[in-house]
């Protein structure tokens, strides 16, 4: 059976764009009919994913696997770290948790073991797929770590992928970046290099022509494209540097202020990005008491270390804040799966699955209790959440270590075939539950925030299709990839290095 054509993409530090244009690259050879499937050896990320079948694998790759029109699946981002505590990570492998390890004893005792899944996944996509789209994480040329790397060139090795490396111009340097880090690299990795791309450029393009000649005349490796900064793109972001973005949101001076709870371990901070797919909604960061105001909403996302978040949050000052508010009927808060269950009256870790400390009271603002276990939920959800009256359906994932039970006074949020889900106030001020993607269901997320535009006299909204917001946004990517970048000459030098 023949393989599939494999390309890597790697950048010269983190948040360069590499999944972006593997998310564009995965687009563009679904719409030229290969069957595609993204890979990424290893991924550091609190932004989860979780598969069809029940598996948690790195958001981008998940989100790629959509650009690419195939089912994601565990074996497309074989290992998972998720940072949990100081030099400390849950290790996920092929969608289940692990172990939790520190990342010396992660370096030394799991590389061969590593090593050996991420060869199986990956000789099982290159069995059953035509093009693979590899994603790199932060540098190659990181010289302290690469002698027992899982991730950058000892994967394009592994598939025998050459690579093109991609630079960020808005940081400043870009020249001085790519220089360097292929300076940095093995000669025999540095071979594999086939090009590079400059990503996120803003300006006149011809003011950068000298740079592009004078880079490929030192180095002798070709720029295959400069690719403007592409704003306004409706697609998940994994990396949490990219949270930076809502210091922009901006939805005019009667805006629907939404202020969403920065904690440390913020996880599936997607949760809230089709709030941004509402013209009349601003979302802000806020870590601390003094920034939050009086918002219309707070949101408290997902964590990965519950308790820690919410000790951060008292000693910032935000936890009574928020109950503040709350008892004054001046806001709203919605939590997702962490975030729930800091709304309730105590989180107990009899176990120590987050912490030494063995409970931590929430905020009290739902009638539940947690209880943090061993094993981890990740399963897709469907239920039927009744608002105003009218019987909505939604869909989502759940991503959690810990059970809630109701208390007295426990209104359900939601129901679904086994029973009760979430829980929220009578009023519908405070809501909590444990699935991600809630605001991604059209019907809730407008019914929702209609409610307030009622309240402060704004105009009723129809709902936002954001779904199909993220198919076009796809669509554009891709088309804005191609028009800037050489693929088809990318294409042609994956074939031609294959039989070199």
């Amino acid at each position: 059976m023949a393989k599939a054509l494999p390309i890597m993409f790697q950048g010269t530090h983190s948040d360069a764009g590499k999944s972006v244009i593997a998310t564009a690259f995965c687009r563009l050879f679904a719409q030229a009919g290969w069957k595609t499937a993204p890979f990424k050896a290893q991924n550091m990320s609190l932004n989860a994913y979780v598969t069809p079948d029940g598996k948690e694998i790195g958001r981008a790759q998940g989100i790629q696997a959509e650009a690419a029109g195939v089912p994601a699946r565990a074996e497309m981002n074989p290992i998972l770290l998720k940072p949990s505590r100081m030099n400390e990570s849950q290790v996920v492998v092929l969608g289940r948790p692990y172990a939790t390890m520190p990342a010396m004893a992660y370096r030394s005792e799991f590389f061969e073991q590593g090593l050996a899944i991420i060869r199986q996944s990956l000789d099982t996509l290159m069995s059953e797929y035509e093009r693979i789209v590899i994603e790199g994480a932060g540098s190659p040329a990181e010289v302290n770590l690469n002698d027992r790397e899982l991730v950058n060139m000892r994967i394009a090795r592994l598939a025998n992928a050459p690579v093109v490396l991609i630079g960020d111009i808005e940081r400043g340097g870009v020249f001085a970046s790519l220089v360097g880090t292929l300076t940095l690299l093995e000669p025999r990795d540095r071979k594999r290099v086939i090009g590079v791309i400059i990503n996120k450029f803003h300006g006149d393009r011809s003011l950068l022509q000298p740079g592009l000649d004078w880079f490929e005349r030192y180095t002798g490796v070709p720029v295959l494209g400069v690719v403007p900064y592409l704003p306004d793109l409706a697609i998940d972001a994994e990396d949490s540097l990219a949270l930076e973005r809502f210091a922009a949101s901006s939805g005019g001076e009667r805006a629907i202020d939404i202020a969403v709870i920065r904690c440390p371990k913020i996880a599936n901070f997607t949760d809230i990005d089709p709030l941004l797919a509402e013209p009349d909604c601003r979302v802000r960061l806020v870590t601390h008491a003094a920034e939050l105001g009086e918002p219309d909403v707070i949101v408290l996302p997902g964590s990965k270390n519950t308790i820690e978040d919410l000790v951060y949050m008292k000693q910032r000052g935000l936890a009574s804040r928020i109950a503040a508010l709350v008892a004054e009927g001046k806001t709203r808060v919605v939590g997702i799966c962490g975030g729930y269950q800091m709304l309730g009256a105590v989180i107990r870790d009899p176990h120590g699955v987050e912490t030494s400390l063995p409970e931590v009271k929430g905020l009290g603002l739902l009638p539940i209790e947690t209880t943090l276990e061993r094993a981890k939920v990740t399963v897709r959800s469907k239920a039927v959440l009744t608002w105003n009256g009218n019987r909505l359906a939604v869909q989502g994932y759940e991503i959690h270590m810990g059970r809630s039970t109701p208390l007295a006074g426990y209104v359900p949020l939601m129901e679904d075939d086994g029973g009760q889900m979430g829980a929220k106030r009578d009023d519908g001020r405070v809501l909590g539950t444990y699935m991600h993607d809630l605001f991604h269901n059209d019907a809730f997320r407008a019914a929702f925030f209609n409610d307030i535009r009622k309240e402060k006299g704004l105009s009723l909204s129809e709902p936002v299709p954001f779904r199909a917001l993220k198919e076009a946004a796809f669509d554009r990517l891709a088309a804005h990839v191609c028009q800037h970048v050489a693929v088809e000459r990318i294409e042609q030098m994956m074939r031609q290095f294959q039989h070199e």
